[in-house]
């Protein structure tokens, strides 16, 4: 009898609910018609990526589709002169993410402090904002010389799955610490853009 009842459960309880999101391609119009099935306990996302440069917008990247909870984050990577922003916004209704992902809203510094590159040298202070609560050290080969960048960044690009990605993905090698000014080494410091093309590709086409 049990086995019977068991059986029957099995047979008239619903197949498991498939969540159906919209879907677009980062640079795309805003405007989404394509849709996409989302596999076991993603939600329905859409992500904005926004770089700076000298206080000035020159990058704003949308995107939409599906992701886990866990990557529904708000975070900044800040160099001092440039400054990249990723915000996301997560919903679990069928084509809930219809709206674009907010613009990063200005935050104020925090208290912590940290080393950034100023010319050819990486002694000057920046003021971490908002949730940049570590230090941050970059490392990229330009031709046959090793150039640096350091500034401030938010937990969301300093995990080890984080930093293990970016470094096999472009090539970057990304070091994070907490405490102040500890990304002290002294290096040459990169171009001002050098690092966010390669973020932009890491964040939106990994």
């Amino acid at each position: 009898m049990y086995l019977l009842t068991w059986i029957l459960c099995i047979l008239l309880v619903p197949k498991a609910y498939s969540l159906q999101c919209y879907e677009c391609l980062p640079g795309s119009s805003g405007t989404c018609t394509d849709k996409t099935v989302c596999s076991d306990g993603q939600q329905c996302s859409a992500l904005r990526f926004m770089s700076y440069a000298g206080g000035s917008k020159v990058t704003d990247i949308r995107s939409k589709s599906c992701a886990l909870p866990e990557h529904c984050l708000v975070g900044s990577l800040n160099f001092g002169v440039s400054k990249t922003t990723i915000t996301s916004k997560c919903c679990a209704t069928d084509f809930c993410n219809s709206q674009p992902a907010p613009e990063a809203i200005k935050t104020s510094p925090n208290g912590k402090k940290c080393f950034t590159c100023d010319g050819q040298t990486c002694t000057a202070t920046l003021n971490c904002e908002g949730n940049e609560d570590y230090c941050v050290s970059t490392t990229v080969t330009v031709g046959a010389e090793k150039v640096t960048m350091k500034g401030c960044a938010s937990g969301l690009f300093c995990s080890k799955t984080a930093t293990a990605e970016i470094t096999g993905a472009i090539g970057v090698d990304v070091s994070c610490c907490q405490g102040a000014f500890c990304n002290s080494a002294n290096s040459r410091s990169a171009g001002l853009l050098l690092m966010v093309a390669p973020l932009i590709s890491l964040v939106l086409f990994s």
